[in-house]
Order: C-alpha cells, then sequence, then structure tokens
C-alpha cells in the first residue's frame, strides 16, 4: 500500500510498519480507523487510539548504562501517543506483538497498577533509596496521562516515601503536579527536564504532533522554576540539517524561561525508528532526506545507529565535535550548570517506621 505523499494528521508515523519479530503483517480495517473532520486534501484515516491494560507486576526497571544517568527508572505507559517520528522508543512495541510505525502511537499499554507497585517496592527492606527517572522511554506526560493520573499517583508515593526522582517530558501537563513536585523539592528530591527540540511550531507540529508546542514547553519552564522546582532543558534530538542551526535559540529561550541545566542528545536511529523517519521526511521534507541521512551516517561511522555506549548518544567526527562545542559555548555564555544536580535520599522513609538505616 503506498501512501507517501498524502496526510495522515496528528500521527508522526506515515504507515504502520512490519514487526521485524513477526511472518506476517496486515493493513488497517476501516472498522478501526477514523476521519479526520479537519484534514484538508488527500486525507488518510486516522487510526483509533485503543488503550490496553499492562498486567506488570514489577514496575521499577532497572539498566547499567552509562549513557543514561540513572540505574533505575519507571514507566507509567508503553507506546507514545505523542507520535514524534525520531522516538528511539519505538522498537519497544515490536517485543509486545505491535508494529513500531503507527501502533506505536495508537496500541497505548496502560499499567493500572504503577503506584500500587510502586508502593510495594519501595516498602521492601532490600529497596536502597535511590533516584528513580519517569521516564526513560516513554513519555510519562503523554495525553493519556490527563485521563488515567497515573504519573500523578505514583509521584503522590514518591512524596509519601521522600524518594528522589527525575522528569522527562515534551509536555506542559507537568505543571499539573506542581504541587507534588514542590513538596519534593523541598527534600531536594526532584528535578524536571523539559525536551525542547525546535522552536519553530509548524516544525514541531510535523515532527512531535500530538506534543506540547515549543511555547508552551517554555511557559513550564517558567512555571517549574517559578515554583522552585530545578528544571533544565534537553535539546534531544539534534538532527543534523534540520534543527541544529537552533541549539543556539533555544538555549537561550530555555535559559530566559529559567531553566538551570541544559543537555542534548544526537539523533539515532535504531532499528524500525529507521523507516518511520524515513518515510516521514520524504512526505515532509524530501529535499533534506539525502542530506539529514548523510550526516547520521557520518557521525554514526557509516551507519544509521551505534548502540556501544560512550557513542550512540552524541556521535562521534567532525560533525558531532561541532555540534559539542558549540552547545557547550552557549551553555557556559548563557550560565548553564554544568553538571547534573544530585538529588538527595537521606529523607528517604517508610511510612510507619521510626528509625531507619540504610547504610547511607
Amino acid at each position: 500500500m503506498q501512501l507517501l505523499g498524502k496526510i495522515r494528521t496528528g500521527r508522526g508515523a506515515v504507515r504502520d510498519l512490519p514487526n521485524r519479530f513477526e511472518k506476517l503483517a496486515m493493513d488497517l480495517d476501516p472498522d478501526v480507523v477514523q476521519a479526520d473532520p479537519d484534514a484538508e486534501g488527500e486525507a488518510l484515516p486516522n487510526p483509533k487510539t485503543t488503550f490496553l491494560n499492562d498486567s506488570t507486576e514489577t514496575i521499577i526497571t532497572r539498566n547499567n548504562s552509562p549513557d543514561v544517568g540513572f540505574n533505575a527508572g519507571l514507566n507509567p505507559y508503553r507506546g507514545c501517543e505523542h507520535g514524534c517520528a525520531y522516538c528511539y522508543a519505538r522498537p519497544y512495541h515490536e517485543y509486545l506483538g505491535f508494529s513500531a510505525g503507527l501502533e506505536f502511537e495508537t496500541k497505548i499499554m496502560v499499567k493500572q497498577r504503577a503506584a500500587e507497585l510502586l508502593r510495594k517496592e519501595l516498602s521492601h527492606p532490600k529497596w536502597q533509596p535511590q533516584e528513580l527517572a519517569m521516564s526513560g522511554v516513554t513519555d510519562c506526560y503523554q495525553p493519556a496521562e490527563r485521563h488515567f493520573r497515573i504519573t500523578r499517583s505514583c509521584l503522590e508515593v514518591l512524596v509519601e516515601f521522600r524518594n528522589p526522582v527525575s522528569i522527562i517530558t515534551k509536555n506542559f501537563l507537568v505543571t499539573r503536579d506542581l504541587d507534588v513536585l514542590k513538596e519534593l523539592a523541598s527534600f531536594d528530591a526532584v528535578q524536571v527536564f523539559i525536551s525542547i527540540t525546535t522552536l519553530n511550531a509548524d516544525l514541531a507540529a510535523k515532527m512531535e504532533p500530538r506534543a506540547s508546542r515549543p511555547a508552551h514547553r517554555l511557559r513550564a519552564v517558567e512555571m517549574l522554576a517559578k515554583a522552585g522546582v530545578p528544571v533544565g532543558v534537553m535539546v534531544a534530538p539534534i538532527i543534523p540539517g534540520l534543527n541544529d542551526r537552533e541549539i543556539p535559540a533555544v538555549l537561550e529561550g530555555a535559559r530566559a524561561a529559567g531553566a538551570s541545566y541544559a543537555g542534548y542528545t544526537v539523533l539515532r536511529l535504531p532499528y524500525g525508528v529507521k523507516d518511520v523517519f524515513q518515510e516521514w521526511l520524504k512526505l515532509n521534507f524530501p529535499e533534506k532526506l539525502d542530506r539529514i541521512l548523510g550526516t547520521v551516517r557520518e557521525v554514526r561511522g557509516g551507519k544509521l545507529n551505534v548502540s556501544e555506549f560512550g557513542a550512540r548518544m552524541r556521535g562521534e567526527g567532525p560533525y558531532a565535535e561541532q555540534i559539542q562545542q558549540m552547545f557547550h559555548v552557549f551553555r557556559e555564555r548563557l550560565g548553564f550548570t554544568a553538571k547534573l544536580r544530585e538529588l538527595r535520599t537521606e529523607h528517604f522513609r517508610r511510612p510507619g517506621e521510626t528509625q531507619l538505616s540504610f547504610g547511607i
């Protein structure tokens, strides 16, 4: 089925793609699609978002990657309706029997017992208080959170235990939870990173169709900072030839809004992400496709992705060095801190306990 050149509003993936673990693939059934009344021209039907119960029995995940800055994470959702064409989390959906394309955006696994499981795991005597990351994979403030409030319920548990947490999101919805974030901040137990890839609202609408627009993300930075919640900005990912020239402007805007830390990553295209992103480029920026993919290969040793620790987030070679130098110059010029905050664990408590001894 040839879809390139047509429009599907509100989605990042152009179409669904075969799951690399499955022998069979299927097209959309007309019974599970809906027309978009606001679309113009050659609009394609929009698949409905389906929310499925995730019956996981554990909620805290572990990793040993030196690239990500945390050892334990918490993901309330699997799949993400934001629909970012470049999202590195897309291939994880293939392990669930779905595709990295439209199904990643429309088949959302919801961990409805997340808060209950989190309380159970933090209460266990073997839990050593440490920073948790929300979310290391999909966005914990994606549109589903407005209804399910799972991130909110998990934050309330973290307040109970005073366990530190780092949050990364590109959704203004994070400001809904300023009350609990302020309480965690009073124990030096929280920091929030707002991901801003571009200040161009039109580009953001194409690249991150259901995420908050750039102006709203800057507003979120401002509100968090004014509330006393430590906040930083992640310019991620930097896409060669598409948003790389915006690095200074994004940093300037975030700093003016109150961000104290800035970080970045360079685009990587693992597994199914490369197919989703290439088709998105063909549809939206065909004239830039060769240049963008060529530069990605340049920083990835001739490939579209390199998985080795130490290189996968920033890349290597002249272009990667140029980005690093420019980022560091503007970060220092604008007065951002060079190191992440170290969140504190000494206030951790298990509700009901009167004496703590965690060997801290």
